[in-house]
């Protein structure tokens, strides 16, 4: 195999992830899609841009499901075949074809699963009362973009920590510190002081991109705090709880903001990619 090109072996890789993931029932993970999905709009659908709050915790509860799809897609795939793998590339298999034929499946499933999601938030009224139109698109094709992105992003991270893991009882170890990370790390739960250590940690994080591309989409910064509504027949008040809660920058409704968290979740996936490479030769030097 070692004179076959990386075009080739990715092809013949790719066919055979396919085949093993047909073989082990990957349609369940479309059904663990719309479970989610169904739970998320029924629970936010009505609050929904109605208030900052109520929709900036309707985005970050999308956010995490998109996110926690995608580690659980992949979690083990690599981790469970390592002897297999040990075997092949002694027999000259290229890592970077095996890892990039797994990336391939990813990205096709989480189309499956991000369009079911789409489908089953409009349905249940998740976006109902969203704006139609986006920063440079219409909204509904922003919101389907940033699903996308969010969910291969994080099925690719989980094939880097796959890669690393030594079996699949450790990836499933360090799975739930990685979620906890991409919650915590977004900004939305905790405030992180800017230019600090966990600021610059959250930069890494699909859930702060994933949140700034919604929140510039749906212009999260025009829709005012609920308590502000509840004072809003004194102009006093509500000018001085205007200075209290200040728009966050990362929300603003313009190209810079949207294409830029496009581009962040792209790049981290990348570099998930060639990280799961990596770890991979790395494993397999003595082979």
């Amino acid at each position: 195999m070692n004179n076959v090109s990386y075009g080739k072996q990715t092809m013949v890789y790719f066919g055979k992830v396919t085949r093993i993931a047909l073989r082990e029932k990957s349609w369940k993970f479309i059904i663990f899609a719309a479970i989610i999905s169904f739970i998320v709009a029924t629970v936010t659908g009505e609050d929904m841009f109605s208030c900052f709050e109520a929709t900036k915790s309707g985005f970050f509860t999308l956010a995490s499901a998109c996110i926690w799809l995608g580690i659980f897609n992949s979690i083990q795939s690599i981790c469970k075949e390592h002897d297999i793998i040990r075997s092949e590339y002694r027999q000259g298999m290229k890592l970077s074809s095996y890892i990039t034929a797994n990336v391939m499946w990813q990205a096709v499933l989480c189309l499956v699963q991000s369009i079911v999601i789409f489908i089953i938030c409009i349905c249940f009224g998740f976006f109902s009362s969203a704006p139609e139109d986006g920063v440079i698109l219409p909204a509904v094709i922003e919101y389907f973009i940033t699903i996308y992105l969010l969910t291969f992003g994080s099925s690719v991270l989980a094939i880097m920590v796959s890669s690393i893991s030594g079996t699949p009882l450790t990836a499933m170890t360090i799975m739930p510190f990685v979620l906890i990370l991409q919650l915590i790390m977004c900004g939305v739960l905790f405030e992180l002081a800017e230019g600090g250590v966990a600021d610059i940690i959250s930069n890494t994080t699909f859930s702060k991109w994933g949140m700034s591309a919604f929140g510039a989409t749906g212009d999260l910064n025009s829709l005012e705090y609920r308590i502000m509504e509840e004072v809003k027949d004194n102009p006093m008040m509500v000018e001085a709880l205007k200075d209290s809660f200040p728009p966050v920058d990362a929300y603003d409704p313009t190209e810079e903001n949207l294409l830029g968290s496009w581009l962040m979740c792209i790049v981290i996936t990348v570099a998930s990619a060639l990280i799961s490479i990596l770890g991979l030769k790395i494993k397999n030097r003595d082979s």
